[in-house]
Order: structure tokens, then sequence, then C-alpha cells
């Protein structure tokens, strides 16, 4: 493990999966539209591990069909118009991360948000927890020309926070979220408790520190 730069001048998130737990309104996304076709339902373990990839991820557990289908593009946009009707219906904060959030105001230390979750939906999520309203800036995959694993969305999240990038930290739970990180020159930080991926091998991922769960942030941080 790398030591954490001293002092961090902010600290950045991913949202899905590290701050959130949106995936079983995802998977109920994927599964009316299996409903609505006759197919039986599929258990959420099924979904979970490629939540973070959104509607790439549910379409190809739910129903095989990759980015390079014809039917493709048609059963995305119904996929997202199914997950709008209930983005908010059981996606809650993970356990830890409420007094990790507070810990961070009571510090005075700077923290947002930098998703690939498109502005159409972070908005709403957002704005549905108080706790998470507070971020002191909300990056989203439609809000620079590129999303991660490209570097601008974080060094946009840098540049309104007015904080330099190699003084941030960024934790999230997907290894494009560390390719984003270090290519921004910023300390990464694997959440071990999030969706991983299909393989999750967190370990080749690169990243500067791993934590089990959003305490122990605060313990690397150094924060009582």
């Amino acid at each position: 493990m790398r030591p954490v730069p001293n002092p961090i001048a902010a600290v950045l998130f991913d949202l899905d999966g590290t701050l959130v737990d949106s995936a079983p309104d995802l998977a109920l996304a994927a599964e009316r539209m299996r409903a609505a076709r006759g197919l039986p339902p599929l258990p959420l373990d099924r979904y979970r591990p490629h939540a973070s990839a959104g509607a790439r991820g549910m379409l190809d557990i739910a129903f095989g069909i990759t980015p390079d289908a014809p039917v493709y593009e048609a059963m995305k946009q119904e996929f997202l118009a199914s997950y709008a009707q209930g983005l908010l219906d059981t996606t809650h904060c993970f356990d830890g991360v409420d007094l990790l959030l507070a810990a961070l105001h009571r510090h005075s230390l700077p923290w947002g948000i930098v998703t690939n979750k498109v502005d159409r939906f972070t908005t709403p999520l957002v704005a549905g927890f108080p706790q998470l309203a507070a971020a002191g800036t909300v990056i989203s995959g439609d809000t620079t020309p590129h999303a991660k694993p490209h570097p601008e969305p974080l060094l946009e999240a840098a540049r309104r926070l007015a904080v330099v990038p190699a003084a941030c930290l960024y934790i999230g739970d997907d290894e494009r979220d560390i390719v984003a990180g270090r290519e921004a020159g910023m300390y990464t930080v694997a959440a071990r408790y999030g969706y991983l991926g299909v393989e999750g091998r967190v370990d080749h991922w690169g990243a500067d520190a791993h934590i089990d769960s959003p305490a122990d942030l605060l313990k690397l941080l150094g924060l009582p």
C-alpha cells in the first residue's frame, strides 16, 4: 500500500457500488423487461457483479445481448425507461457511508462524486439522499466529453473543487475507477465491498489501497 498523500485536499467517490447499493433497482429494471416477455425471474446474485456496467451489464445477464447486437440500442432504451420508473425504490447507501460523510464534513474535507451514470439518473438519485446532496461537486458520465476510464471526469471534479489532482483520493469498485484515478494522478482506493465486476480481481487493478467497508476509509485517512 502506498502512503496516503499528506494532506489530502479532497475525497472523490464513485457512486454505484461505492456510495450506494443500486444493484437491486438495476436488476428490477431488467426483470420487468423479462416479465413482459414471459421469461422466468433471475436471482439478484446473477445481476449484482455486473451492476457497475449499467444497462450493458444488466442486458447481458437478462438477455445475453451485447452492444454489437442489432437490437441492443432499442433494448438499452427500454431498459433505461424501465430503470427510470424505480431508481429510488430499493437503492440505499451502504452501511457506514453516513458516518463517513459526516466525518468528512466535520473535518472540513471537501468531497465529490464522479460516476459514469448519466445526469438524467445521477441528479434524481443524489437528490434522493440528503447526505449525498451535500457533495461539493457531482460529475456524471455525460458531464465531460469522456467517461471513465478516461481521467477527464476526475480532473474536472478537481477543477470544480479548486484542488490539485495529486492531492485528491478517488475510491471506486470497478477497475475503470482505478485506471481513471491513476491516469488523473490521484491516490486510488478500491472498494472491495462493491460490485467488482465479473472476475473481481481487485488485487490486479493497481490501486494504492483497498478497503472492505466505508468505515475503513476513515482509518486510511487517519480521521477519528
